[in-house]
């Protein structure tokens, strides 16, 4: 377990400076202890809805650290306030899920880890998504807070959202009263694991910063039949690949330029043997766009497409392919609230220097964290990049041309002990600052 105390800063500090070097000596402290955290999240992930052991750890480090802990929100989701007299509320958020991949790092600490996901298959286990870097952070991040109550004033929100994988653990916590239950908070942060920056470095985009993701399901019907009498069946292969030519254009041809927007089709499944003309063909897409405009502009053509293709073909309108998305897996644009979002940079810079926090550009990627500035509180939030590849790796892949390991990689590991200190660096000079600010009335 992490220490309940460090040596708390003796001086109250004049400068904005001097604290930001007592904050670099008090992680650096703390450091060894931030590693063994991390290599025992690393070595035990647990999956979306699973996350029973990683949740109760969490939990105990926030309790030692003296918050007020409370679990089993929106399944094992864990909310931590440490209140210290008046001023603003401040949440940080962690996500604590892996994923179903055998890792192949070849590092000594590598997960072993074997499990039965919800379809009872065998799988590996591995942080591929660096969420045992941002738990990591975040306890390192909670201890500074906890330590340095004199440098500070206000209530300290600690989140640790289960389910971000699967895109429901932000909508299970809210749906269960994160705001209303437990405090409004004034202002959200977050970080994520970068795997195309050098550890030591920040990066953050004002503005839309991560995309809304739907996955869309296409079940397109036909009439079967013998291959050798094509003419009276309907292919619903032919269909099928029709549509997946017709999906292109609805981003070529049907959205503004200036507006982003990915359709994928990941899978497509139809038929059981090369002279049998199938009923039916199974699509699985994956939609991407940063507009919620755009992203309901995906979803009509598609449904528009799918039902003239069918009609063209001469099927009936109780064979149109049927359009399905899986709304309780959608996940909205991540929107940077972009004064937020300067404040944390400004915040940062003054802290790891200029020349280690870049601009980022905004990514396809999905990610929850977006849900929580979305509620009707209108909460301002901000996610930065956090950079997590080892630094002569990295100049090394720039020299090379070579792809370095991405996130969601089985080869993906990240330079912890750099990263982690930089994050919580980051993370608590942001929360620091913040806390200066008067609280929304």
């Amino acid at each position: 377990m992490m220490k309940t105390l460090l040596p708390a800063l003796s001086l109250v500090l004049a400068s904005h400076g001097a604290l930001a070097y007592q904050l670099d000596t008090e992680v650096a402290r703390a450091l060894p202890e931030l590693k063994a955290l991390y290599l025992h999240l690393h070595q035990n992930p647990e999956l979306s809805y699973q996350e029973t052991q990683t949740a109760k750890r969490l939990a105990s480090e926030l309790k030692q650290l003296g918050f007020e802990v409370t679990e089993q929100i929106g399944g094992h989701g864990v909310v931590a306030l440490l209140r210290n007299g008046e001023g603003p509320t401040v949440m940080i958020r962690a996500d604590t899920d892996g994923l179903p991949i055998v890792e192949q790092t070849g590092k000594p600490y590598a997960s072993k880890v074997r499990v039965k996901d919800a379809s009872n298959n065998e799988v590996g286990v591995m942080h591929g998504c660096g969420h045992d870097i941002h738990m990591t952070s975040f306890i390192g991040t909670a201890q500074q807070l906890a330590n340095n109550r004199d440098q500070w004033q206000g209530t300290l929100m600690m989140v640790a959202q289960p389910a971000e994988e699967v895109g429901a653990g932000a909508k299970a916590m809210l749906k269960e009263g994160l705001f209303s239950r437990f405090a409004k908070p004034d202002h959200v942060l977050g970080l994520h694991v970068s795997a195309s920056l050098p550890a030591g470095q920040v990066a953050i985009a004002p503005g839309y910063a991560l995309a809304n993701v739907d996955s869309v399901d296409i079940i397109v019907r036909g009439k079967g039949g013998h291959g050798a009498y094509p003419h009276t069946t309907v292919d619903p292969v032919v269909l099928a690949s029709r549509i997946v030519l017709a999906a292109q254009t609805i981003t070529s041809r049907e959205i503004s330029p200036l507006k982003p927007s990915v359709i994928t089709v990941g899978s497509i499944h139809g038929g059981s043997k090369h002279n049998i003309i199938s009923n039916e063909v199974k699509l699985q897409l994956t939609l991407r766009s940063y507009d919620p405009a755009v992203r309901e502009q995906q979803i009509a053509a598609l449904e528009r497409m799918t039902k003239g293709i069918a009609q063209s073909a001469g099927l009936p309108p109780e064979l149109a392919p049927i359009v399905y998305v899986h709304e309780e897996e959608s996940i909205p644009s991540t929107y940077n609230t972009p004064e937020l979002a300067v404040r944390v940079e400004k915040s940062i810079r003054a802290e790891l220097g200029d020349e280690q926090v870049v601009k980022a550009e905004p990514v396809m990627a999905g990610e929850d964290f977006g849900l929580y500035g979305r509620t009707p509180e209108n909460i301002p939030a901000t996610i930065f990049w956090l950079g997590g590849v080892e630094p002569d790796a990295y100049r090394q892949a720039q020299f090379s041309g070579e792809p370095l390991p991405s996130l969601h990689s089985s080869k993906f590991a990240p330079d912890y002990p750099l990263t982690i200190k930089t994050g919580v660096r980051a993370m608590t000079a942001s929360a620091l600052d913040l806390f200066k600010t008067a609280p929304a009335l």
